[in-house]
């Protein structure tokens, strides 16, 4: 199974987790959310995101899920999926991926369940009335 490590400022991440799996069914594996505060240090982020990293090693795969390109989540992040051979660092974040990430995880390859979540997270964002309500 894919794993994924849901990375964001304060409890975004959190809130989003359980949005989705109100949605999509409750995750009882291969999911950690870390959230990122002002008052933990830079060393203490890295110590966060590098233990999640080995605790959802998998050959599956690994897919950070971060809120915003750019920022300490992301930053941190990277590096430390440069290393990892099968990960993917997707920012972003928004439930339309989250719920793509949880439906597909065990079924999908990583890199169609990469593309997956990208396309779903792009088709979330929409200005509806002028589709609905010429």
């Amino acid at each position: 199974m894919i794993n994924i490590i849901v990375i964001t400022h304060g409890e975004f991440g959190a809130y989003l987790i359980e949005a989705a799996e109100s949605i999509v069914g409750v995750q009882h594996e291969g999911l950690k959310n870390v959230s990122i505060s002002s008052r933990l240090s830079l060393e203490r982020v890295n110590a966060l995101i590098t233990e999640a990293a080995a605790e959802m090693a998998s050959d599956d795969g690994l897919i950070f899920l971060i809120d915003m390109p750019g920022g300490t989540p992301m930053n941190v992040a990277l590096p430390i999926a440069r290393d990892i051979q099968k990960s993917a660092v997707i920012c972003g974040v928004n439930i339309n991926m989250m719920n793509s990430a949880f439906a597909y995880r065990k079924t999908f390859e990583f890199e169609s369940l990469v593309k997956k979540i990208m396309e779903d997270g792009k088709k979330a964002i929409c200005e509806v009335k002028s589709l609905l309500c010429p």
